[in-house]
């Protein structure tokens, strides 16, 4: 089933009756949930879209690092569909054309990197890095390597006790391969994605657009980062021509082979009074299946405190978040949201060219920083760049 609207309190029918059977099956919609109208009322066209379905799926969307709205649009029914999925319950392959995503994915791929074999980060996506790792398991074990986890293999999973306790492999790999890299930054490589464009302002609020906006600053970035020897790609254009969606954002990302991926967004708030700067990386909410990006959750809070510290902006700290630009890159991404259009205050800083040129500069920084040995760093707010380049 494929939701072709999004779903909200107050709503009826049979997608509504799904929602609420997936919830149950997932324990987060007790039986004792359902309404008065009788055992029939969650299928068909009686379901209710109640009180009780808008708190479990408050509840779901808080858990898997979703934005927490109550609102069942398509990824939120994408991970209630992933999220029932457990390791054995499918036959688990690798395919270009219809890639596996799910939660027994994820099991799949941490027992993997608790055992040393190296498929990069759980995400819960079957990619080409898991497939590789689980030939190789199947290789060592004895197992037929068709990079096929089947019946034999689960059985091998099941029969091997984890040779890894505490640690995160991934995240030693991820800072290794940090350090081997070198501090300069000429020759890294950045996609930098202004958020929105084209038929798409994004918000819209005190006489900016939040797609002007973050790409004023994208611009901006885009020419320090190359004065300093970095390629710098921009995913789409002034005027929003290119790339749509967050999956083929992340998919131009993945194809340019980039270190880092930097996605500019303004916010919004019914409440005027809601100001300030956040940052977000790869990461569930939840530490189950260890679904975070370490390099993206570290790079986050680097980019947070300068600019924090650069700018004088409230600051709304760092969150882990698993929105499809995050999650779908295969190497660390992180999305600045730089103040609220709603908020009279940061409206008014974003207006300023001086401001973005701050802010621009502190994303910089941040960047440097993450590659930095430790006796080269400077207190946040202090680095300059020109002493490095």
């Amino acid at each position: 089933m494929t939701l072709q609207r999004q779903y909200r309190r107050g709503d009826t029918g049979p997608a509504v009756a799904e929602i609420r059977s997936k919830l149950m099956l997932l324990g987060q919609l007790g039986i004792d949930a359902r309404p008065d109208q009788g055992a029939d009322s969650d299928r068909g066209d009686d379901a209710v879209f109640d009180d009780a379905v808008d708190r479990a799926v408050r509840h779901f969307q808080q858990q898997r690092g979703l934005t927490v709205d109550g609102i069942v649009g398509p990824e939120t029914y994408r991970q209630l569909d992933e999220a029932r999925w457990r390791l054995g319950d499918r036959v688990l392959s690798y395919s270009v054309s219809h890639v596996i995503v799910g939660d027994d994915v994820a099991t799949l791929q941490q027992r993997l990197l608790d055992m040393g074999f190296d498929c990069g980060r759980v995400d819960g996506i079957l990619g080409a890095g898991t497939e590789r790792a689980l030939r190789d398991f199947q290789r060592n074990y004895g197992l037929r390597a068709d990079g096929t986890c089947g019946p034999a293999t689960f059985r091998a999973l099941d029969r091997l006790a984890r040779t890894v306790v505490g640690g995160q492999p991934h995240a030693m790999r991820e800072s290794e391969l940090i350090h081997r890299s070198g501090p300069a930054l000429a020759g890294k490589v950045v996609v930098i994605d202004p958020g929105h464009g084209g038929a798409d302002p994004g918000v819209v609020a005190d006489g900016l657009t939040e797609a002007d906006v973050v790409w004023d600053l994208a611009r901006r970035l885009e020419g320090r980062l190359s004065a300093l020897g970095v390629q710098a790609y921009l995913t789409r254009g002034r005027d929003g021509d290119g790339l749509v969606d967050e999956e083929q954002r992340a998919a131009f990302a993945n194809a340019t082979d980039a270190d880092l991926v930097i996605s500019l967004h303004s916010d919004r708030n019914d409440n005027p009074q809601a100001r300030g700067v956040a940052t977000f990386y790869y990461g569930s909410g939840s530490d189950r299946y260890g679904l975070r990006s370490p390099t993206g959750e570290r790079f986050a809070g680097l980019v947070q405190r300068e600019l924090v510290a650069r700018t004088g902006m409230v600051d709304c700290r760092t969150h882990g978040k698993a929105w499809p630009l995050l999650r779908s890159t295969r190497m660390p991404a992180v999305r600045v949201e730089i103040g609220y259009l709603t908020n009279p205050e940061d409206a008014a800083q974003l207006t300023e060219a001086a401001f973005r040129d701050m802010a621009a500069e502190s994303i910089v920084v941040a960047l440097q920083r993450l590659y930095l040995p430790p006796e080269q760093d400077e207190p946040t707010g202090m680095l300059r760049l020109p002493t490095f380049v």
